[in-house]
Order: structure tokens, then C-alpha cells, then sequence
């Protein structure tokens, strides 16, 4: 009897730690999908930024940038959107590569071949979720309300199955790519991967590949990736709306990266919040926050401009310094902060 009633206990204990979390999640949840907390964090975010470097903090916006636009065409908002799916790869198979010690070849080919293990494949998801993300508010703030933008947990089968096709649509096309690498040393295969993040001629080549393999995925008839009229019919967007896009990154990555902890320890969202405001996190989790943010930061730059990927600072977590690291995590914490004191 005793031995029952303690499993019961224990039991009991579970049932209510998990409500507790699906509380806190569903708190997130409305939070992503608030025009009014994506404006409120954007400014947070602009303005630690500016705090971080030193440097008088400016408006969020002046009054000619609230209601001025800028131009894009189509067709450069086709690539940046295709994107995503290679700079959740690219980012994804950095952590895994950090936490095994086997290099990027290796990951891909399990990747592409589905060999992957339910662990990898969890995580490469919540980096495509992350990506994917960042992406819609600079398409149209709007899209940050539809019903799939959600914390991962609460996404579908079908979305998450939409998410790892992207991944392993990527890393076919990467894992050709490195075959003269293949045999190479860690370093050798980095430094690929960071040629071919600079390349716009490859991301064009990813992102065409990319949209092809999401047809083929529903399968659908595949059309040309940009037709004649897409590379010239030009869209106007808000500066408003893209600001507050860029400014958004850190907060996907928080969201992100916390509930792929959430997920894999069972821990309340608002305590990794709190590990994170006060410095208590592990430097591995700690680490992990911050690839995160390189994923969202990556993902956002072909909007802002594909030849924002041609900058020195766009390559490998790998490569970065602890200063580039730093302005990542000054992104997570001001999110982490903002976040916490709505739960």
C-alpha cells in the first residue's frame, strides 16, 4: 500500500507539473500571436541592442519611418522566404555536430538518408520552426495571427512533417555540395559551409531547390521557381512592419529554444525564464539559446537584403567570437525578461 501510494504521488506530481506547463505554453502561445507584445519586445530588443554596443539609443522609429516603405521585388522576397529551411539546417547540424564531435558530412548523410534519431530530428525541427518564424512578419506582420503560428509543441503532425521535409530537402542538396570536403577535417568542412553561406549565387541555387522539394513534398506540379513577372513586380513594405521584424529574432530563438528544453526536461518555462534573466543557466543550454539566435538573425537577413549575407559576421556559430556571441544573448535575456513577467 505504501509502495502504491507513493507512485500515485509521484503520478499526481507529473499531472500537475504538466498542466503547469501547458498553462505557461499557452501564455506563449498568445504572445507570439500579439501585434501589440511583437511591437512592445521589438522595441525592448532595438533598444538593448544599442545599450550593448555603447551607443545612444534612437527612436524606435522617426516620424517619417512610420509611415514610409520600401521596395522589394518579388522575386527577392521568393529566395529569402526559401531560405529558412538551409539556415535551420546549417545552425542545426552545428549544435549537433558540437554535442557529438562528428562532423557536418556525417549529420547530413543521416539527414538525407532519414537515419537521423528522434532526439536530432526534435531539435532540427524546432530550428526550422525558428527560422520559419522569423520569416513571416517580414512577408506581412499579419501572418504572425494565423492559427500555425504557434509554440512548436502545439503545432500538428502535419506542420511538423512540413518543417523536416524542408531540413532534409536542405541537406541533400548541402551534402552534395560538400563532397569535396567530405574527407576533410572538421575546419575544412566549416569553412565550406561558410563559402557557400556566402555565396548569393548558392542561395539562390538552395532556394530554388528548397520551394522545388516543398511541392514535391505536397505533391503538387513544381513551377518554375521565379517566373518573369515575380522578378519584376515589385511589393511595397512597410519600414514600420520590418522593423519590427528584425527586431523580432531573439524573441522566435527564446521561444524556440525554450520549448525544445520545455520538451526534452520537463521543466516549467518560467524557471529556464528565470535561469536565463539571472545568469543560473548551464553554459551548454546556454550555448544552445544562442544558435537559436544565430538561426533567426540568419534567416532575416535575405529580406533586410541578400548582400547582407555576403558580411564577414554571416558564417558558422562555429567561427563566432564570445562578442558576437554576447549580442546574440542580449537578445535572448532582453526576450527572456519581457517574457517572464507575462507569466
Amino acid at each position: 500500500m505504501f509502495v502504491q501510494h507513493i507512485i500515485s504521488c509521484d503520478t499526481k506530481k507529473e499531472a500537475s507539473m504538466e498542466q503547469k506547463i501547458q498553462s505557461q505554453l499557452t501564455v506563449i502561445d498568445s504572445l507570439l500571436r500579439s501585434a501589440d507584445f511583437s511591437l512592445s519586445i521589438a522595441k525592448a530588443q532595438d533598444t538593448a541592442y544599442y545599450t550593448g554596443i555603447g551607443q545612444p539609443v534612437p527612436p524606435f522609429l522617426t516620424p517619417a519611418e512610420d509611415t514610409a516603405t520600401i521596395t522589394i521585388t518579388t522575386g527577392e522576397e521568393k529566395v529569402a522566404s526559401n531560405l529558412a529551411g538551409f539556415y535551420a539546417l546549417e545552425c542545426g547540424i552545428g549544435a549537433l555536430s558540437g554535442q557529438t564531435h562528428e562532423k557536418p558530412t556525417g549529420w547530413l548523410e543521416k539527414i538525407a538518408s532519414e537515419k537521423a534519431d528522434s532526439a536530432s530530428i526534435l531539435l532540427l525541427n524546432r530550428f526550422a520552426n525558428a527560422t520559419w518564424k522569423i520569416s513571416q512578419p517580414f512577408r506581412d506582420i499579419k501572418r504572425i495571427t494565423r492559427p500555425n503560428f504557434t509554440v512548436a509543441s502545439f503545432l500538428p503532425p502535419e506542420e511538423i512533417v512540413k518543417d523536416y521535409y524542408q531540413v532534409k530537402t536542405a541537406a541533400s542538396k548541402l551534402l552534395a555540395s560538400m563532397q569535396p570536403v567530405k574527407d576533410g577535417s572538421l575546419e575544412d568542412q566549416m569553412q565550406k559551409i561558410r563559402s557557400l553561406l556566402h555565396s548569393r549565387q548558392y542561395a539562390f541555387e538552395m532556394a530554388a531547390c528548397m520551394d522545388s522539394g516543398y511541392y514535391a513534398s505536397q505533391k503538387k506540379a513544381i513551377p518554375p521557381f521565379i517566373s518573369a513577372k515575380e522578378d519584376n513586380t515589385i511589393i511595397h513594405k512597410s519600414i514600420k512592419d520590418q522593423k519590427i521584424a528584425t527586431n523580432l529574432a531573439g524573441f522566435y530563438a527564446l521561444e524556440c529554444g525554450l520549448n525544445y528544453l520545455v520538451t526534452t526536461k520537463k521543466i516549467l518555462p518560467a524557471a529556464i525564464l528565470q535561469s536565463i534573466t539571472e545568469n543560473t543557466i548551464s553554459k551548454e543550454d546556454k550555448m544552445l539559446f544562442s544558435r537559436f539566435a544565430n538561426a533567426t538573425w540568419k534567416a532575416s537577413q535575405p529580406f533586410r537584403g541578400l548582400d547582407r549575407i555576403e558580411r564577414e559576421t554571416f558564417m558558422p556559430f562555429y567561427f563566432l567570437n564570445e562578442a558576437d556571441i554576447d549580442k546574440d544573448w542580449v537578445q535572448i535575456k532582453t526576450a527572456a525578461a519581457k517574457v517572464l513577467t507575462m507569466l
